[in-house]
């Protein structure tokens, strides 16, 4: 069912690119993507989002189902990045002025790179202010310079009549940039977790029968629930099992993006034109 899903997918892209392409009057003119500064920036777009997006879906389940933070903490821990990028908008639109977007772009995905490094740090326990609110932090400043340069690219590529189809293309990349990588790191972060919680298994010398019960939970990751029955301690076992396992999952996404946000300086560095980026 999902290999038939995405098949429909990739076949109703590729029949609306080619109806693009021929229409008189097209929703989305394919010869923006001429320009090397637009067709640059929107793929900045979908490799910093999609790092975005990934953190966005799974360092709550990180927080609520490993370190133990209620759903109001864990909607809390976002704000140094929400306050940053708001605080900072303004400032980061100066640096366009000043330096033009080309710079402000690499610099700032830089940064963002450094900040989901960061996030795979912390490992099980520990207080938010020395564990994840550095790398909130470091993040938040990455994507705050980040984000108005590149808006101010986006529409400097194009024709000033073209300036509103130009947001919407690149609105619709930053949201299909975060379904993707739903989409594509969950499986992937099943199969980390499951390799992790095969490996705990076996260093604890957990019996079969119990490996057995616990099999069902797997799908659930963080969440698996503990067979009832067990002793104390071999259910404290399985339960840190399960949470190292989760956080070696989580790592490899963080890594992930942070290659990523690389892959967004990288493009901004080759494909931004300082000439078109001035204002």
């Amino acid at each position: 069912l999902v290999l038939t899903t995405l098949g429909i997918g990739i076949m109703a892209l590729i029949g609306f690119l080619l109806t693009e392409a021929t229409v008189r009057f097209p929703m989305m003119p394919l010869q923006l993507f001429r320009s090397s500064t637009f067709s640059g920036a929107n793929l900045l777009t979908l490799f910093l989002y999609s790092a975005l997006g990934g953190v966005l879906f799974f360092f709550p389940f990180n927080l609520i189902q490993v370190q133990g933070y209620s759903a109001t903490a864990a909607g809390a821990a976002f704000l140094p990045l929400i306050l940053l990028m708001f605080v900072l908008s303004r400032w980061s639109g100066g640096l366009v002025n000043r330096y033009g977007a080309k710079r402000p772009l690499i610099i700032g995905s830089a940064i963002a790179a450094v900040g989901f490094a960061l996030f795979a740090v912390p490992g099980v326990g520990g207080s938010y202010w020395t564990t994840f609110f550095p790398a909130m932090l470091v993040l938040g400043f990455g994507m705050a310079i980040s984000v108005a340069p590149l808006t101010t690219t986006i529409m400097g590529a194009v024709k000033t009549q073209q300036a509103g189809i130009a947001s919407g293309i690149n609105n619709a990349v930053a949201r299909t940039a975060g379904l993707l990588a739903i989409a594509l790191l969950s499986p992937f972060v099943a199969l980390v977790f499951n390799s992790a919680l095969d490996a705990q298994l076996d260093q604890l010398q957990i019996s079969p029968a119990i490996q057995q019960l616990l099999e069902p939970e797997r799908i659930k990751l963080a969440g698996a629930q503990i067979p009832p029955g067990l002793s104390d301690a071999v259910s404290d076992q399985l339960r840190n099992a399960i949470a190292e396992s989760f956080v070696s999952s989580f790592r490899a996404v963080m890594g992930i993006a942070a290659g990523l946000a690389i892959a967004s300086a990288i493009t901004a560095a080759l494909m931004i034109q300082p000439q078109q980026s001035e204002p």
